[in-house]
């Protein structure tokens, strides 16, 4: 376990959108740089950027072309390592997002793969030995060369599925996981991770973790390569971070990974809080809790068998953004809660000024639906919100022309608003190392369409309640224990105690640090 590990709270940033230096309409690194100082003084002192690697940008730099050379619109590697050097005189940390399932049908060793002819990377990506044979289980591309065969594909149709092997061949062009062709993939992907940490990165966020080794229903396989991977680094990078997308924490963190996500795939949990049709986080008060309970407690109880994080993200590039139906003082309640669980808190860029999800924008970078939650960061009233001096027509993605729509500057002068209120959070957590990412944990008082929600968070220094109530109207609850200790947080009003039993206003929140 990387040590810088126990107190980060990661700051999501998707390049193209957080900040444009060079006029373009598209962010940049110098842009992130810039942007440094800001994100620090909100109490993030840690950073996922997603893929900023060289790529025709069919899916938005998830479609890699070089592994080794930054995207030219973002800047050049030079720049990449100027921002790593940046982040670390600030004593902050920053991982890239690796994609290591797929490439783009550009990238050099596909190419090569399409060949014809014999060669290094033939079996560098899973090809079948017929243009009219399917891969199993997987879609594919075909008819796109001299090759007699069809190449399976990992996501979209340009994203070639690199060739890690088959749990349990049973085709003669499925391959062994431990046979020659995967292993050179894997060791590629290692080279690549070696390259990138020598250059001053922190580690990485792993997209599709879970997708490598194919036809492997349980994961016996796919952990045991991500175990030889995260062995490796744990070797000789010792303070390399790795995070998995995989959503399946039992799997992930066996695998060697120090942290995975609750996503919005997957089981309900999750989205049970934030984005279903009843969520928990919402006046309405007509929500459940106990959803995300029992999916987070068999997922903290893998992290703390494993010795790893299960992390809670505001949202990421790929859902609705979280105020998306929400106001104010709902995502108040839900940044209390995301802010005092145990896990690396992650917040997705503009989430912290309650950026709305921008609707009916023509798809981007094989965005779809997910791309009026990639809009540009809205930083002042200036043109384009400060976030280009490009002409409108040049920005990445058009921005929400809500007359209210909220931006940094005005937040920063409005004591009561949700940045500032997210840095009252970020500095309780910080520090209170009762709130922090390996303290323990355990939920109180969590049951069935019931308001609020209480948990215990502790450690040998302290012992903090958490207390959240989403709902439009005071709800009270009684614990098992006579409550007695001071309140270091509080929000929408103080809660009052008396006994065991508490009640906390609407749309209200607190920590109380017990006596006992």
């Amino acid at each position: 376990m990387a040590d810088w590990l126990k107190n980060a709270i990661f700051y999501e940033i998707y390049p193209q959108s957080f900040m444009d230096t060079n006029c373009d309409g598209i962010g940049d690194f110098e842009g992130i740089i810039q942007k440094l100082d800001y994100i620090k003084d909100m109490g993030f002192n840690a950073i996922w950027m997603n893929p900023c690697f060289d790529s025709p940008f069919g899916d938005a730099g998830y479609d890699v072309r070089d592994y080794r050379k930054a995207a030219p619109r973002y800047g050049t590697n030079d720049k990449l390592k100027e921002l790593f050097n940046e982040c670390h005189k600030r004593d902050m940390h920053i991982l890239l997002d690796l994609v290591p399932g797929h490439t783009s049908v550009e990238h050099e060793w596909f190419k090569e793969s399409m060949k014809a002819e014999k060669n290094e990377y033939s079996d560098r990506y899973i090809w079948t030995n017929s243009i009219w044979e399917e891969p199993d289980g997987l879609n594919c591309i075909r008819g796109i060369s001299d090759r007699d065969g069809s190449a399976a594909v990992n996501f979209f149709s340009m994203q070639p599925a690199l060739n890690y092997g088959y749990a349990n061949p049973t085709k003669p062009y499925q391959q062994k996981p431990t046979d020659p062709a995967p292993m050179a993939t894997r060791q590629a992907i290692k080279d690549i991770m070696k390259f990138w940490l020598d250059m001053g990165c922190d580690g990485f966020r792993v997209d599709m973790a879970g997708s490598l080794v194919k036809c492997d229903p349980e994961y016996k396989e796919t952990i045991k390569l991500w175990q030889d991977i995260t062995g490796y680094l744990r070797q000789y990078y010792p303070e390399a971070a790795m995070v998995s997308e995989w959503g399946e924490p039992q799997y992930s963190l066996a695998g060697g990974f120090d942290m995975d996500f609750l996503l919005h795939f997957g089981p309900e949990g999750y989205t049970s809080l934030f984005r279903s049709e009843k969520p928990y986080f919402s006046k309405n008060a007509e929500g459940t809790p106990t959803k995300f309970s029992e999916l987070f407690d068999i997922s903290y109880a893998s992290a703390k068998k494993h010795g790893g994080l299960v992390c809670i993200p505001s949202g990421n590039h790929d859902m609705d953004r979280l105020a998306r139906f929400r106001d104010h003082d709902e995502l108040k309640c839900c940044f209390a809660f995301l802010l005092t669980m145990p896990g690396a808190p992650f917040i997705y860029y503009g989430d912290e000024i309650g950026m709305e999800y921008v609707e009916n924008l023509v798809s981007k970078e094989g965005g779809y639906s997910r791309t009026g939650s990639r809009t540009p960061m809205q930083w002042d009233d200036t043109e384009n919100n400060g976030f280009s001096s490009s002409d409108k027509s040049l920005l990445y993605t058009p921005q929400s022309t809500n007359p209210d729509r909220p931006t940094v500057k005005k937040q920063q002068n409005d004591e009561n608003s949700l940045l500032n209120e997210i840095k009252k959070l970020t500095s309780l957590r910080l520090n209170n190392s009762a709130l922090q990412n390996y303290s323990e944990f355990e939920f109180l008082y969590c049951k069935d369409n019931d308001y609020p929600l209480i948990y215990r968070r502790w450690d040998d220094k302290q012992n903090i309640l958490v207390c959240i109530n989403p709902a439009g109207q005071a709800k009270s609850a009684e614990l098992s224990f006579e409550i007695k200790g001071k309140v270091i947080y509080s929000l929408g009003g103080l809660p009052e105690i008396n006994g065991k039993s508490v009640i906390i206003p609407p749309s209200g929140a607190c920590c109380i640090e017990l006596d006992n």
